[in-house]
């Protein structure tokens, strides 16, 4: 089974732990997915395209929607590189600061972000209602954008472990290791 699943096949390189976090990790992404599109589609609704920050807070959605997607695909591959890894981890924190601070934006200067920074065409009292949702979306969201950030740390962790912590061993660190001994001058030898 690929694609959007949680229901993986256990192999023989993962421990029960690694498992368990792997389900919950793609799950907190198809939780932020979801959180995510609903936001995005909250916001078209306010019918904001003319306005700048409107136009940014649907990019910001549609960020957060790539990150569950790529994220998920890169935990199911068999081999996730490490810079796909850091590039994760370092996107999903951006989105997190911003997705936090908007959901600020949207419960405590509601009137004047909806009037004067989004120019919202739709009534003054059903924006009101859609910002604050958006608001409330945006803080489930940033809390399992810090939830995701936890289980990727642990997940690549637990890859560590499971492949005997050589993972990131080169080999000329190897090689480097095994002349320790032998390549010395006589003065440093102990």
């Amino acid at each position: 089974m690929g694609g959007l699943s949680i229901v993986t096949s256990p192999t023989d390189e993962m421990s029960p732990p690694h498992l368990r976090a792997h389900r919950a990790f793609l799950l907190s992404n198809y939780l932020l997915l979801g959180a995510a599109s609903g936001c995005a589609f909250l916001t078209l609704s306010l019918r904001l395209i003319p306005s700048i920050y409107g136009f940014l807070l649907i990019i910001l959605h549609a960020l957060t929607i790539g990150i569950s997607v790529s994220s998920c695909s890169t935990i199911t591959s068999k081999n996730p590189s490490g810079r796909w890894y850091g590039a994760h981890m370092v996107v999903t924190v951006v989105a997190a600061i911003l997705q936090g601070s908007v959901a600020i934006l949207a419960f405590s200067q509601t009137d004047d972000f909806l009037n004067n920074g989004l120019k919202s065409y739709v009534r003054q009292d059903d924006g009101i209602v859609i910002l604050r949702m958006i608001g409330g979306l945006g803080v489930s969201i940033f809390c399992l954008e810090w939830i995701i950030l936890a289980l990727a740390f642990v997940l690549r962790y637990y890859a560590y472990v499971d492949n005997g912590g050589d993972s990131r061993r080169t080999a000329k660190v190897a090689q480097e290791e095994e002349n320790v001994g032998g390549n010395w001058p006589w003065m440093v030898k102990v």
